[in-house]
């Protein structure tokens, strides 16, 4: 399995054993041979910043260099599983081209490629329903929870005719609870609520309103280094200062603290707890935005 590194794909047997998160798992980089991290496309603290045009290719070179490393080793390439926007890694965006090359190398080299939509999909990124879409592909496997049923316990796995038939053709797969029709009518009225209340094009507006304000925001403060994302799904990395680019992972958890005091509600990621990760309902407003803002500009001025 080729994964990015420093992300989170679930707490069950085999997407943990994928996850390479050191807030969830410290020994996870280090510990499954099977596993092959490539380097997480950070345009800021990353090797290869957003200055630099030839990013997106660079760290897609990467995906090719382990592709080429399995191989080597006399093995096989089973797929490639990412989120279309790290969300783990506190909604960081993909570069422009990025998944169209790791995409097409890996089913050149026999695997699948799978887009965790779990966090970032249903409308989330405001310009398309599915975040792999801003990147004008379509995955293998496509795997969906969490917003499906806005709190109901439901999930689902999308995937072509093709792997289904040779999945079956190896494996009969029974769940009791599986697809029964009171998680089906959950899950239908999500899907008519986001439609009918124009919830994907609010994102959109709020999104880039929200994050139009936090970016203006980090001008007034040196330790707001960077934010990130798309649409209703931010990121705001917080390090000691812009030139080291070092995290500030004790100011990050007091920030967030304060904030909660302030009422708002927001919670540290990433492998060193310094980025803020923002996902507010898709319900937001800009007031919303504007408060949330303001109290974070209350909270960094206050240097607890």
């Amino acid at each position: 399995m080729v994964v990015i590194d420093g992300e989170y794909h679930g707490n069950t047997t085999a997407v943990d054993e994928i996850s390479t998160s050191l807030l969830d798992n410290p020994e996870a980089k280090n510990t499954r041979p099977w596993v092959h991290p490539v380097l997480r496309p950070n345009p800021f603290s990353g090797p290869y910043p957003a200055s630099d045009p030839e990013h997106g290719a660079k760290y897609a070179a990467d995906v090719a260099r382990a592709l080429n490393d399995i191989r080597a080793q006399g093995r096989g390439v089973a797929a490639f599983f990412t989120e279309s926007l790290l969300g783990s890694s506190g909604g960081v965006a993909l570069p422009t081209g990025y998944l169209p090359a790791v995409y097409a190398a890996v089913r050149a080299a026999g695997g699948l490629c799978i887009a965790d939509e779990v966090q970032v999909g249903f409308g989330r990124m405001g310009t398309h329903f599915w975040a792999f879409q801003t990147q004008r592909v379509v995955p293998d496997i496509v795997t969906l929870g969490k917003p499906i049923g806005n709190g109901y316990p439901l999930a689902a796995v999308v995937t072509t005719p093709a792997i289904a038939e040779a999945f079956q053709q190896t494996t009969t797969y029974f769940n009791t609870y599986g697809g029964n029709p009171v998680a089906c009518a959950a899950g239908m009225a999500v899907l008519d609520v986001l439609e009918d209340e124009g919830l994907q094009a609010q994102a959109l507006d709020v999104g880039n309103y929200f994050r139009a304000a936090l970016t203006n925001l980090s001008a007034q403060h040196e330790q707001l280094g960077a934010v990130y994302g798309q649409g209703m799904y931010l990121g705001a990395e917080l390090v000691t200062d812009r030139e080291s680019k070092a995290p500030a992972t004790a100011l990050a958890m007091r920030i967030a603290e304060r904030m909660r005091e302030l009422g708002v509600i927001v919670y540290p990621t990433g492998d060193y707890y310094n980025v803020l990760k923002i996902k507010p309902p898709l319900v937001f407003t800009r007031a919303n935005a504007d408060f949330f803002v303001a109290m974070l500009d209350r909270a960094l001025h206050e240097r607890l």
